[in-house]
């Protein structure tokens, strides 16, 4: 069984415990919105649903099991439960304590340990030596070239990071635009509207011109694409929780039945198309999902949407 501290980093610090059961209370809203280290005042299920629940990050402190790891906490402004972490707030939903409760959230978040002897190959994956300990991020921040509207435009306006876009998707500048093409319901309609409304970035790097043999510099990610999904929020949750790929961005597609999820990858010993098919391999083993084939170009566009519930990996955040 996982220990708590095998918990915290499965769940980003235990915000995975908070946002899976405020989603049982409120399905349709966004439960959690992380700004720097503070998520701010969230609705709590057990004070009437009033804006009592205040959620934040605290820096690194000595685990349960050795180490060190930061710590989601919460404090109610009610005094309806009691202050404390993710596994306090768990109690008060499940009823459970001890072991019986850190079972219940293995089971019910799906987690699984990365050292798990279970889960220590990536079966079948090409290349074969690609392994769970190749994705290591860039130590500076990746930085790639963004795009204004429409498509046709090829020359980039400048290079932003990951937490520039993450601002983006989370801002007003794309909200419109959103809303109307998920009005749309033609699809060569929508298919236009897209291509001429919509801001984009070539994630894998920063470019003179959008054209693979323009790459000036690549990022060190790769932008994979999910397309026309019966459940974005399934493998949404599944994602953050891969054991083998550190999700550095995910978010809905513009038209909001697609999902763009953004890793580090290390170039060191394969291309990035040799790798694009490596990635493709290893999804369709684990999720028996096909992705979009386009992402092996490192020019490959994206467009940016707006979407107030996208993720960006916290470690990201403190850079």
């Amino acid at each position: 069984m996982m220990t708590k501290t095998d918990i915290l980093l499965a769940t980003h610090y235990g915000l995975g415990i908070y946002a899976h059961i405020l989603r049982q209370y409120y399905p349709n809203e966004t439960v959690l919105h992380l700004v720097g280290r503070d998520c701010g005042l969230c609705r709590n299920p057990f004070a009437a649903d009033e804006p009592t629940l205040h959620i934040w990050l605290v820096p690194p402190r000595p685990a349960d099991s050795g180490g060190a790891t930061e710590e989601a906490r919460h404090e109610d402004l009610s005094s309806t439960i009691p202050d404390g972490n993710a596994f306090t707030f768990a109690e008060q939903h499940y009823h459970l304590s001890g072991d019986d409760l850190l079972a219940k959230l293995e089971k019910d978040l799906h987690l699984c340990r990365k050292n798990d002897s279970t889960h220590n190959e990536i079966p079948n994956i090409t290349p074969e030596s690609v392994g769970a300990d190749l994705c290591v991020c860039p130590p500076s921040a990746p930085s790639f070239s963004f795009f204004r509207a429409p498509i046709s435009n090829t020359f980039p306006h400048k290079s932003i990071t990951l937490l520039d876009t993450y601002h983006y998707l989370i801002g007003h500048f794309a909200r419109q635009r959103t809303l109307t093409l998920r009005g749309i319901t033609d699809t060569q309609q929508a298919r236009r509207f897209r291509a001429n409304n919509f801001d984009y970035c070539c994630f894998s790097g920063v470019f003179s011109k959008r054209s693979d043999n323009a790459l000036i510099r690549h990022s060190g990610l790769m932008c994979i694409d999910f397309d026309h999904l019966p459940d974005t929020g399934d493998l949404f949750r599944r994602l953050l929780l891969d054991d083998y790929f550190d999700t550095q961005l995910l978010f809905r597609s513009p038209s909001g039945d697609g999902l763009k999820w953004i890793i580090p990858i290390d170039l060191a010993e394969y291309t990035h198309g040799d790798y694009f098919y490596a990635v493709a391999s290893y999804i369709f083993q684990r999720y028996g999902v096909q992705i979009d084939k386009s992402g092996r170009d490192v020019s490959r566009a994206c467009f940016l949407p707006y979407d107030p519930d996208a993720y960006l990996n916290p470690k990201i955040l403190h850079q």
